[in-house]
C-alpha cells in the first residue's frame, strides 16, 4: 500500500554533514553564466573576482585565467578545459 503525503517525513534525501561549507563555486557553475564564444578579457571583467573550488582551496577565476595562454574561447568546453589544466588535481576538501 502506498504511503500518503502526510506520512512521508520531510527532509533531505541524503544526510548533510555538519562541517563548514566548501568555499568557492564549481567551475561549471561559473561557465554556465557565460555565453560562448567569449574573449578572456570579457570573462575576467565579468567573473574575475569569483572564486573556484579547488583541491587546495578557493582561487579567483581571474588569477587562474592569468596563467592561461588562450585569449579567446570558442566554446564552454574549450574554456573549462583550459581552466582545469591550471588547477590542482584531486578532490575538494570538505573538512
Amino acid at each position: 500500500m502506498a504511503e500518503s503525503d502526510e506520512e512521508v517525513e520531510e527532509g533531505p534525501a541524503v544526510p548533510l554533514g555538519e562541517g563548514d561549507p566548501v568555499q568557492g563555486a564549481p567551475l561549471s557553475r561559473l561557465a554556465a553564466r557565460l555565453t560562448w564564444p567569449m574573449e578572456k578579457s570579457a570573462i575576467i571583467e565579468r567573473l574575475g573576482e569569483e572564486e573556484i573550488r579547488t583541491a587546495d582551496g578557493p582561487i579567483s577565476l581571474g588569477d587562474v585565467l592569468g596563467s592561461v595562454d588562450d585569449t579567446y574561447f570558442g566554446s564552454r568546453q574549450h574554456f573549462t578545459d583550459a581552466v582545469r589544466a591550471q588547477l590542482p588535481d584531486g578532490p575538494v576538501s570538505t573538512e
